[in-house]
């Protein structure tokens, strides 16, 4: 489905569906972003359901404002990593039927030059969800020590160029501090000679500095913890990730609530003892564009889909 701003959603039906809608329940979408996610929950819920939108980028708030004239509706501005917080300022706590995560970047801010998030778009070099709060990319680039640069790079990134990516930056900003996504994507380039097939030089990092901007990694752990507080009993948490880190973080979470912790041998234990850790039940395995939602939209290639249920109070 694309929007009025062009966004296509990531697997769209799929992860709506994978939240069992039930027509008259309350649901939290965490990223709002052009509102593909809402608009379909919306469509499902009857007149006295309620949705919850969440997302800290002003335009995000701006696009909702103009285009969701909805009595059932209502958007946040905020970080999704305080969803227990905003949930329970309203009285909503354990009461959520379903909370909805899309943690990619959206297509207007990869679009939008001056958000400074792609390198194939010559803009200031930001980066930030939220343009209003914390550090830029320009700005983090300019005072991080070496060791910083590569830890991030190689962390956030897989970045093999990691070290000798950090020693140019650290050697270059003296004279040229590194302001625009050109300048940084220039550099990258000349450093990396050997390219993956497919794939800019500049991927990478970009990606590693956008995670370490925002504090994304921190963010989604944060966020499950929040969505396991709010949701109900058979509670759904459908989640969409779009690269390795983010979603070993969602597959780790959802197996160790879904599994009793290990019971040393030959302890009597009762069975209510057994599975009092178990809050999820695995609701599908990882779910994947197909081919048909691929060549329709390239950027859904890495994404992955994870649902779970709650199953305890």
């Amino acid at each position: 489905m694309q929007t009025e701003s062009g966004h296509i959603s990531v697997l769209l039906n799929e992860s709506v569906d994978g939240l069992a809608i039930k027509p008259g329940g309350i649901y939290v979408d965490c990223t709002f972003g052009r509102g593909g996610h809402s608009r379909v929950i919306l469509n499902q819920l009857s007149e006295d359901a309620r949705l919850i939108a969440i997302d800290q980028d002003p335009s995000a708030i701006a696009w909702a404002e103009q285009h969701f004239d909805d009595p059932r509706f209502e958007i946040v501005q905020g970080n999704f990593r305080d969803l227990a917080q905003i949930i329970e300022a309203r009285g909503l706590t354990g009461k959520i039927d379903g909370v909805l995560m899309d943690l990619g970047v959206s297509s207007p801010q990869l679009d939008e030059a001056e958000r400074g998030f792609s390198f194939m778009r010559n803009g200031p070099l930001d980066m930030r969800m939220n343009p209003d709060t914390g550090m830029s990319a320009s700005e983090w680039l300019q005072v991080a020590s070496e060791d910083e640069i590569a830890f991030v790079l190689k962390e956030y990134g897989e970045e093999r160029f990691a070290r000798k990516i950090a020693r140019a930056i650290v050697h270059d900003r003296v004279e040229a501090p590194f302001t625009t996504t050109a300048q940084l994507a220039g550099l990258l380039g000349r450093i990396i000679k050997k390219k993956e097939p497919g794939k800019h030089p500049a991927t990478r990092s970009f990606q590693a500095l956008r995670i370490q901007v925002n504090g994304e990694l921190d963010a989604i752990k944060e966020v499950l913890v929040g969505a396991m507080d709010v949701v109900k009993k058979h509670g759904r948490i459908s989640v969409i990730s779009f690269h390795s880190l983010e979603d070993r973080i969602v597959k780790r979470f959802f197996n160790e609530k879904s599994k009793a912790k290990p019971i040393p041998r030959g302890l009597p234990v009762t069975d209510d003892e057994l599975n009092q850790d178990i809050k999820l039940k695995l609701v599908t395995k990882a779910v994947k564009p197909s081919a048909q939602e691929i060549e329709r939209n390239p950027r859904s290639r890495s994404s992955v889909l994870r649902v779970a249920e709650r199953v305890a109070d």
